[in-house]
């Protein structure tokens, strides 16, 4: 048996694109074929059904109308599929033989545009690294907003700030070249953490003209300068890599790319994907959710553009003191003025995505709604303009200037598009009236051939005296006169039957065939010239593209900025002094997360760290008691002032910190075959080898995922090596339950004690959550576990073996400092897998020896050693 023409399309077409579901288009439907609908159905929850395919077995199908595809493509791109939409090409009624049917656009998760499939509140990246030698070059491009940044990267610490990367954008699709997929950590990073799709591709892919060609083209456009790519290799091949692709799948010519822009890791903050779960920058550290992180607390902005961009800002907190003060005055500037942010606030609720429809209209796949909801939102801009006019400081005068009115956009789409216009075009009514002339003329003659039908049923119950009569359409016979079984003998002998009912009969009449030429003729005219006016208007407002974006831009700046002050006045904020000289002077610093989740006051401490005589601060106190909290409120203080907000506290002085590293917290990394100790140092030596004297570090319980004396032995040195100049020298917050690493003040240049208040009444302890000088003189661990509930039984054996240990001296007072070598910058933790190969050399008497037994002990110790 063979196929019938249909599926055989259908599998020609399949065969060029298997790893994707395709979507064949069969009249109002979207139809999927063996393996596809069997994965569509088991994921959309679909009924799986069968279609004659001209062999033996049914082929299972299942579908989805045309109409409302989107949610299900959404849900299957969420899942990381990619889906290619298969259109028909022709008119089916036009057709002899089979439809032509092409792949129009491929949505894979990295290259969505539709606004209905994605999160407003973020970027939407496809990501693309490209490794040669020892460069790597990263280009992220959201395709839904026309952001596209590239970066390259080199050095021995190549794959970890590939990593740090990677993760401040977490894209939701990355292409690699085969020298990246060799990367094992950044493997096992795409796997675990990010959870991307990955699309490997040859060097070929990257280098050949085809890819060279869609970077000369974006060049072309005059709002981008060439000079962005000298002597960037390899940002320019991953460029060229992420434009292919993007095209390959989108099928246009990209033009809704209009600027590049080119960054260094070193302008922002570096922040690891640690950093930022631990710190709950984006996310709670439980669910992931906004509510319970930073961002909960900062976003009040009211566009999705402003909500994007807040997430952005605090994700790349600034370097520059210049950028972060220009962002401070104008928070400032808002701030002192609730009337002005309460104006600007009732302006932005009025904005849509603008972004994203303007990525719609360059693609030609923006809707006549989607045109209105544009003008509404550019119809705001005005008074968002004239609302800042009087605005002194620097960011929001150059955001003045970057506001564009729009009126001639605005003005040109409320002229053409109807106020309330169908979702679709073929349904008609898009373009207002009195637009265009020839099209008002259509449809006059469309409504007056439609009232004469209205006519011609009230003429033809009067002549024929069948008062059931009426006059139906429907798109098989077109217009028909329908009469009851009751009245069938009164119909008139020029009456044409053409369908019999179970209660009558439809008939058809030369008169109302030839009326009905008329009105399809005129209404098949009308649609047409409205889908060309349409057009005309979407390309125009095209074209405008670069205009509309760049007041975007603007307006979502304004709404940070605006959300900024706003948090600030309410939260009762103070302005930070930003600084170089390498210090963090907080007075009454507070949580800002935690004093919004609590119904008690919050309990403010100061904080200092510098690079002289406070450089590192050891914490120590009862679980439960605020240690966790007020590092952590001291990192997010520091990130707050760098992203330009005002922080806190009663005041703050925050010199510029290049990066925040954190060990918070203990957890096995079962899938990468690491135990909760092996996990936690492998996040120190991540620091240790990564900081700098300017970076901050926030340790937490360091060495308690092993025995007491290797994880105090193992503290110490950390301690010893973040502390010393020579080394690392870096602001540093360390809480620990070892109460003999306080004797460190005494020994240590830079190392300061403090301790979480508490008081103890009898088996009674009250956290004060106060910092203050001075080492904990007792942990309160079995008071804490009494608090929790632990059997009283239980807390009584406790104390009673507690009395018994603490009668040995773990003191560190006879325990050198060791000297530091400044050739050798990384700290040495003992290697013990060779001690059984030095403890059986020991043993052995050479003396006594035979030449043979010497070489049989060689040759055992050769294949141990080798082993290990």
């Amino acid at each position: 048996m063979a196929l019938s023409p249909m599926m055989q399309q259908y599998l020609n077409i399949k065969e060029q694109h298997k790893d994707a579901l395709l979507f064949y288009r069969l009249g109002d439907f979207y139809e999927m074929f063996f393996d596809d609908a069997k994965t569509a159905s088991r994921e959309l929850e679909l009924v799986l059904t069968g279609r004659d395919c001209g062999l033996e077995e049914r082929a299972p199908m299942c579908g989805v109308p045309y109409h409302s595809c989107d949610a299900y493509i959404s849900r299957l791109v969420a899942r990381g599929y990619k889906v290619a939409i298969c259109e028909q090409m022709a008119d089916p009624s036009s057709c002899k033989g089979i439809v032509p049917r092409e792949i129009t656009r491929i949505i894979t998760p990295g290259t969505v545009t539709d606004g209905n499939m994605l999160d407003e509140s973020c970027n939407n990246y496809l990501a693309c690294v490209f490794s040669s030698d020892n460069g790597v070059g990263l280009c992220f491009l959201d395709a839904s907003t026309g952001v596209c940044e590239i970066t390259q990267l080199s050095g021995e610490d190549v794959e970890a700030r590939l990593i740090s990367e990677v993760g401040r954008y977490l894209p939701k699709e990355i292409i690699i070249n085969y020298a990246v997929a060799s990367f094992s950590s950044f493997g096992f990073f795409l796997k675990n953490k990010v959870g991307c799709l990955v699309e490997q591709k040859d060097d070929g892919y990257f280098n050949d003209d085809v890819a060279s060609c869609f970077i000369d083209s974006l060049f072309s456009r005059q709002s981008i300068s060439k000079e962005v790519l000298e002597g960037r290799e390899y940002a320019s091949v991953a460029l060229g890599g992420s434009l292919r692709y993007l095209s390959e799948n989108q099928k246009n010519d990209l033009q809704n790319i209009t600027t590049v822009l080119y960054y260094s890791d070193q302008q922002y903050m570096q922040l690891d994907l640690n950093a930022r779960r631990n710190l709950e920058l984006t996310g709670n550290i439980r669910t992931r959710d906004k509510r319970g992180s930073l961002l909960w607390v900062l976003d009040r902005t009211r566009t999705p553009m402003g909500k994007r961009m807040i997430r952005s800002w605090i994700e790349q907190p600034l370097l520059s003191p210049a950028q972060i003060c220009k962002r401070q005055n104008a928070v400032a500037e808002l701030y002192s003025d609730p009337v002005l942010c309460d104006d600007l606030f009732d302006s932005l609720t009025k904005i849509y995505d603008i972004e994203r429809i303007m990525t719609k209209v360059v693609c030609g796949s923006a809707n006549p709604r989607e045109l209105v909801s544009l003008a509404y939102a550019l119809s705001s801009v005005p008074a968002l303009k004239q609302e800042i006019l009087s605005c002194n400081s620097e960011l929001l005068c150059t955001i003045y200037e970057d506001m564009d009115e729009l009126s001639d956009v605005v003005s040109l789409i409320n002229e053409a598009i109807a106020e309330n216009p169908p979702l679709v075009l073929k349904d008609g009514g898009v373009i207002r009236k009195g637009y265009n002339a020839d099209l008002d003329l259509l449809l006059d003659d469309r409504a007056f051939t439609e009232s004469v039908i209205s006519k011609i049923e009230a003429e033809e119950k009067l002549k024929t005296g069948i008062k059931t009569l009426k006059v139906g359409y429907n798109r098989v016979f077109g217009y028909y006169i329908e009469v009851s079984n009751s009245f069938k003998d009164l119909v008139p002998e020029h009456y044409i039957r053409k369908q019999t009912l179970t209660n009558g009969e439809r008939y058809i009449t030369e008169e109302l065939k030839e009326l009905e030429g008329k009105v399809l003729g005129a209404k098949q005219r009308a649609v047409q010239l409205e889908y060309e006016l349409f057009n005309a208007v979407r390309t125009h407002v095209a074209a405008q593209y670069g205009r509309i974006q760049s007041t975007a831009r603007a307006i979502a700046k304004i709404d940070v900025l605006r959300s900024l002050a706003d948090v600030a006045r309410k939260n009762n904020y103070c302005m930070p002094t930003i600084g170089t000289s390498g210090r963090i002077n907080i007075k009454d610093g507070r949580h800002p997360v935690v004093e919004k989740m609590i119904d008690a006051p919050f309990v403010p401490n100061d904080t200092l760290l510098d690079s002289g005589e406070n450089r590192c601060s050891i914490i120590t106190g009862p679980n439960m008691a605020g240690k966790s909290t007020f590092m952590r409120q001291t990192a997010l203080i520091v990130i707050m002032a760098q992203i330009g907000s005002f922080v806190p506290a009663a005041s703050a002085e925050i010199d510029i910190v290049d990066a925040v590293y954190t060990r918070v917290g203990a957890s096995d990394d079962l899938a990468g075959g690491q135990s909760t100790f092996m996990v936690e140092m492998s996040e120190v030596a991540y620091i240790l080898n990564n900081a700098t004297k300017d970076s901050l570090l926030v340790f937490d319980e360091i060495g308690r995922g092993t025995s007491t004396y290797d994880g105090m032995s193992i503290a110490r040195a950390v301690l010893e090596f973040v502390s010393d100049k020579k080394r690392i020298g870096a602001k540093t917050l360390f809480a620990t339950h070892y109460h003999e690493l306080t004797e460190l003040e005494d020994m240590l240049d830079g190392v300061k004690n403090y301790n979480i208040a508490a008081k103890k009444r009898g088996y009674n302890i009250t956290f004060l959550r106060r910092i203050v000088r001075g080492g904990a003189d007792d942990s309160y661990g079995i008071e804490v576990a009494k608090l929790a509930g632990v059997p009283d039984s239980v807390v009584k054996r406790a104390k009673d073996i507690l009395t018994s240990i603490v009668k040995k001296d773990i003191s560190f007072k006879n325990t050198e400092i060791s000297e530091s070598n400044e050739d050798d910058m990384q700290i040495s933790f003992v290697d013990t897998r060779n001690d059984g190969i030095i403890e059986r050399l020991s043993t052995i008497d050479v003396n006594t020896l035979t030449p043979i037994e010497a070489l049989s002990v060689l040759y055992e110790l050769c294949k141990e050693a080798k082993k290990s």
